[in-house]
């Protein structure tokens, strides 16, 4: 699982994310989203572009189970009560994202680091 912050939620940036999701992690067999047209035409795009078959599941349980994930990105940025700037809010969500996946022991060779160390071994 990965995030990007986009200005807009279309299909340019949904597509911008699947492209940047595969290459980091390969191609799935299928995807869980939520009824976001965008997401959806995406998908559709990539199979037909690079003749895979990626099974597209828009089950409303399924989905809250990856929307959960974001709760802790919302706790941290909602007393923000906004960004001033898309720049500001790219660079903390950027941050806040990272934390969250050291803790949940997403981050390879993290080994035997403790969180704080693990994101002070990060590159500047």
């Amino acid at each position: 699982m990965d995030f990007l912050l986009t200005a807009k939620r279309d299909r340019k940036a949904a597509a911008r994310f699947l492209r940047k999701a595969i290459d980091q992690n390969g191609t799935p067999n299928k995807i869980t989203i939520d009824k976001s047209a965008a997401n959806n035409a995406a998908i559709e795009d990539y199979n037909a572009e690079h003749d895979s078959s990626i099974e597209i599941r828009q089950i409303k349980y399924l989905n809250n189970i990856v929307e959960q994930d974001h709760r802790a990105i919302k706790r941290k940025s909602r007393p923000a009560l906004g960004f001033k700037s898309f720049r500001s809010a790219a660079i903390t969500l950027s941050g806040v994202e990272v934390m969250h996946m050291i803790r949940k022991g997403q981050l390879k060779g993290g080994g035997d680091l403790t969180p704080a160390e693990q994101f002070y071994s990060l590159p500047a």
